[in-house]
């Protein structure tokens, strides 16, 4: 139990202090509710503004209940919280070895038990990488749980791949904007509304829209079936999925289409079988009439990969320094546990965020409540956190100006939609003589080097990784 220990999980409903900052260890909850009147939100995408995005954090700083994302069917509740992914660790650290090494691949259904569900919480750091392979190294062996970290470890590697690639994102940036712009195919809204007649896919699609979550080996076979079986552009199911997607990650989500469409592994594709579903769902479905062959797509070749910065701090940190936490990486203890100097200088914290910009066409009621339920948490534990109305660069520079910064630290946004909003709000605090200075977590210091070729390569260092070598 020692691990466990030093998560503060054996006294879970008391709060510790951690100067400057202090840990909410737990919070009651409230189902939150779609536009629509259903629990877990609506099967149509609505454009949405950044204030409705964040307002719920507002009343929740002054002392309401965190929203609860709850599952239409019995199941699991995810609620937006640290204090929530670490009890959710917790419980499935002693299934995280042999267990799930046996059953990780078969899709139970909603109330699955078979893997962790700790994506929502990793994808935004409530709980960190770090600790969660922490947790089930304390309890299982490397070799037990191999299985089980190496599904970690896949997701700091597609980070480390991207960021090396950043064209290959800017492509499909400008690729998923032209088609949402343009005709879009006449099935296509069919589709995404659950009508493709293809009863295991229009499951899939209810389970996604109304959780935000879908298992893993379901995502592959659901981009499988709309690239090879429905002939839709991929870049629009990666889009589906990422206003989708309560653990929507830029770098997991987009690669993984390319992989299943025969882009990122040039030539190798994936091709979902009736077979392979019906074992895999335990005979849930076993749809028929799905493509029988699966060619690869081709695209005009990338730019060379560029080497991760080497430098962990980027920029020269002032006198006056607030910090500014986003959806990337909302725990901030650990983060300047790894540089004291700079913790002690902070005089300011705000939070902000914007999962709007996800896609064009937004993202969904529940993404936008956990994200905004995980905003608000954060801001609990930051003492004295001020949550923005927006994460518009206007209002961050109010906020500075407000606190009479010279610097704005915030935590490294890898390649995706926060990247290209720090980007644009550094030259705007630039323009006011105020630095914005980013600060990378070891974790992906050390790994995302080594994601300059496939994963098996990568794979081969993750011992020494986890041993900090």
């Amino acid at each position: 139990m020692r691990a466990l220990r030093s998560f503060g999980w054996m006294r879970p409903t008391r709060s510790r202090a951690c100067s400057p900052y202090r840990a909410v260890l737990s919070a009651r909850a409230l189902p939150y509710r779609g536009q629509d009147g259903r629990t877990g939100g609506s099967t149509h995408v609505r454009r949405r503004t950044l204030r409705s995005a964040v307002a719920p954090a507002r009343w929740l700083v002054a002392g309401a209940r965190l929203p609860r994302r709850r599952q239409a069917q019995d199941g699991v509740v995810t609620t937006p919280s640290r204090a929530a992914g670490l009890d959710a660790l917790q419980a499935f650290v002693p299934h995280s070895g042999a267990e799930y090494r046996r059953d990780r691949n078969h899709d139970t259904g909603p109330a699955r038990t078979n893997v962790s569900g700790l994506s929502p919480y990793i994808r935004h750091r409530l709980v960190t990488e770090q600790e969660v392979v922490d947790a089930v190294l304390d309890r299982h062996s490397l070799h037990t749980a191999e299985k089980f970290v190496q599904e970690v470890f896949w997701r700091t590697y597609w980070k480390g791949w991207l960021e090396q690639r950043p064209e290959v994102w800017r492509r499909y940036r400008e690729e998923v904007g032209d088609l949402l712009a343009g005709d879009l195919p006449a099935h296509h809204e069919d589709v995404i509304a659950g009508r493709s007649g293809i009863e295991a896919m229009d499951a899939w699609v209810h389970e996604l829209v109304e959780t935000g979550y879908l298992h893993n080996h379901t995502r592959m076979w659901f981009a499988s079936i709309w690239v090879f079986t429905l002939e839709l552009p991929w870049q629009l199911g990666a889009d589906f999925f990422y206003r989708h997607l309560l653990d929507g990650d830029a770098a997991s989500n987009t690669l993984s289409w390319r992989w299943v469409a025969g882009l990122q592994t040039r030539g190798k594709t994936y091709l979902a079988t009736t077979e392979n579903i019906a074992r895999y769902m335990d005979g849930r479905f076993a749809p028929t009439g799905l493509a029988t062959e699966a060619r690869a797509l081709d695209e005009e070749p990338f730019p060379a990969a560029v080497p991760v910065a080497s430098d962990d701090i980027d920029g020269r940190i002032g006198e006056h320094v607030g910090l500014l936490l986003h959806e990337e990486d909302l725990e901030p203890e650990s983060l300047l546990a790894e540089h004291p100097s700079l913790a002690a200088s902070i005089r300011a914290a705000a939070v902000a965020a914007d999962p709007e910009q996800r896609s064009p066409a937004g993202v969904s009621p529940t993404v936008a409540a956990f994200t905004a339920g995980a905003v608000a948490d954060a801001a609990t534990r930051t003492t004295d956190a001020t949550v923005l109305d927006s994460a518009e660069p206007s209002v961050v520079l109010d906020w500075a100006g407000a606190a009479d910064l010279d610097t704005v630290v915030v935590p490294f946004a890898p390649v995706g939609p926060v990247r290209e909003r720090l980007d644009l709000l550094r030259s705007r605090l630039s323009a006011q003589g105020v630095a914005l200075v980013t600060v990378r977590r070891r974790w992906d210091g050390r790994a995302w080097p080594y994601a300059s070729r496939g994963f098996f390569p990568f794979r081969e260092r993750i011992p020494g990784l986890v041993h900090g070598r």
